[in-house]
């Protein structure tokens, strides 16, 4: 056997997969969680050691599962959550929590980031996305701002994975997938942009602080002696790059070549897609992020998926078998009950004060039936949505690959089919972001100088990624043309209610 360990450090938890690279299988799997911490000013942060913590937690889990030795492992490579900040001192402590990509406490310092860069069509130009409160830029200020004692002990800004590749190697270092969803890379050049940095800070201490910048095939360096003994692996184990966990899991899901779409029906929805050259677009609203494969990853976020799902389901008492029977007794449409589903705000549309709201009920249609099918309807529009703003930029859409909780309802499977006109179908592996940097791990550790990069990934990815054939659907072309006056009533709603929405 050849083993491998793909992580992946999200905000719930981490996760860890051991592969055999040469049966092409995946040998055990561990998890452990992590708290977060959270308050109404929309601060959302956690404490890094959590991270390493729950690391050698789900490590020691996946080890035992696989029933392997660990020093047999001959390469790691780390997933982890987008546009995390984490502020490290000159003797590499970290400085203080690390704010998350969900913290919102730090819109204030995003809105001066763009009204410095000259408005939204300006930051486009100067970067090839828009910044997001989201991003790590403005949490960059927001601790300039707000704790300039420790900013000026500030020596080394890294995301999440970034931290954990320090914890594990000593090295920091950044990659182009990661730190393109920072807001302080230009995406098309995929060098840290000189003017959006000294914006923040003219003094010249966060150019400093950035960490060098190298290309996703590469592996770092080897274990520290005194992690691998914690992990129960090899000093001489190699940690590739990794990246940040949409990175991951496109290639976690062979989504590594135009015309595939990864649509996450998760907490929030996401649409990704492989492109070979950069997709600056038209619209503020896709995040023209790089991938970890050296291309780039178009990507659009949606807010109110299965955490809008579970709303209503916990809403009529339903367990999850009770929640899909509703929905095959309800026609397209919910009967004429409609749903703006917006609970959680919205990015895409851009709606963050937004709230959630029902419409056209009468006597008839105010039922557990019509209501759970109105969620996902909704939710699915969200996404359609997106997936048209890929369709403007000229982004082909030939096949839906599905993740996320609510991929396994074969009636919402369905749904989607027929409202993005798009076959649609599962991938095997649930875990597809740790998968994808297992897959990355085994790239960087075989990788010649006379391979074809691309031609060794796709061939890695076409033995790994498998799809679930029990799970494809094809669009019914009735229940399409039915749910294209849908949408339509959707947008038409959402532009009574919301009258600025880009549509």
């Amino acid at each position: 056997m050849t083993l491998y360990a793909g992580i992946d450090c999200g905000t719930q938890s981490t996760k860890v997969v051991i592969v055999d690279s040469q049966k092409a299988i995946i040998l055990g799997e561990g998890s452990a969680p992590h708290p977060i911490i959270s308050d109404s000013s929309g601060r959302r942060e956690q404490h890094a050691h959590w991270w390493t913590d729950a690391l050698e937690s789900a490590f020691a889990q996946a080890i035992q599962n696989a029933g392997i030795i660990g020093t047999e492992i001959v390469a790691l490579a780390v997933s982890g959550q987008q546009h995390g900040f984490v502020p490290l001192n000159s003797q590499g402590e970290v400085l203080a929590p690390a704010k998350l990509w969900c913290d919102t406490e730090t819109a204030l310092e995003n809105q001066q980031i763009i009204d410095a860069l000259g408005g939204p069509q300006a930051a486009l130009d100067q970067l090839g996305l828009m910044p997001q409160t989201g991003y790590t830029a403005s949490k960059i200020l927001w601790f300039k701002t707000h704790q300039p004692e420790l900013w000026q002990q500030l020596s080394c800004v890294l995301l999440p994975h970034d931290y954990l590749n320090f914890w594990l190697t000593g090295k920091q270092i950044a990659e182009y997938g990661d730190a393109s969803g920072t807001g302080l890379l230009n995406i098309r050049t995929r060098q840290w942009d000189d003017r959006v940095v000294n914006l923040i800070d003219p003094e010249g201490r966060l150019r400093k602080a950035l960490p060098d910048l190298i290309a996703a095939e590469t592996c770092i360096g080897t274990v520290l002696p005194e992690i691998a003994e914690k992990l129960g692996i090899s000093a001489t184990t190699k940690v590739a790059t990794g990246g940040g966990d949409n990175m991951m899991a496109a290639i976690g899901t062979g989504n590594i070549s135009p015309g595939i779409i990864t649509m996450s029906l998760g907490t929030s929805g996401t649409l990704f897609t492989y492109s070979d050259t950069p997709v600056v677009a038209d619209s503020e609203m896709i995040a023209g992020f790089c991938s970890s494969n050296n291309g780039w990853l178009p990507l659009i976020c949606t807010m109110n998926v299965t955490s809008a799902t579970t709303i209503i389901q916990n809403f009529l008492d339903l367990d999850i078998h009770a929640f899909n029977d509703a929905l095959n007794q309800s026609e397209p449409g919910a009967n004429g009950l409609m749903m703006l589903p917006f609970f959680n705000g919205e990015r895409v549309p851009p709606l963050p004060h937004a709230k959630a709201s029902l419409h056209n009920l009468d006597g008839c249609n105010l039922n557990p039936q019509n209501l759970s099918l109105a969620v996902v309807e909704s939710a699915t529009y969200g996404l359609r949505f997106g997936i048209d703003l890929f369709r403007q930029q000229g982004i082909e859409t030939n096949e839906i690959r599905l993740t996320g909780g609510g991929a396994r309802s074969e009636k919402w499977r369905q749904i989607v089919a027929n409202i993005m006109a798009t076959p649609v179908v599962c991938v095997t592996h649930k875990e597809t972001a740790a998968l994808g940097a297992a897959i990355q791990a085994i790239w960087c550790n075989t990788l010649t100088e006379q391979d074809d990069k691309s031609a060794l990934l796709a061939n890695l990815c076409q033995k790994f990624v498998h799809l679930d054939e029990t799970t494809h659907v094809v669009p019914d072309a009735d229940m399409v043309s039915r749910y294209e006056v849908l949408y339509q009533d959707y947008l038409s709603l959402l532009k009574a209610e919301y009258p600025k929405v880009p549509l």
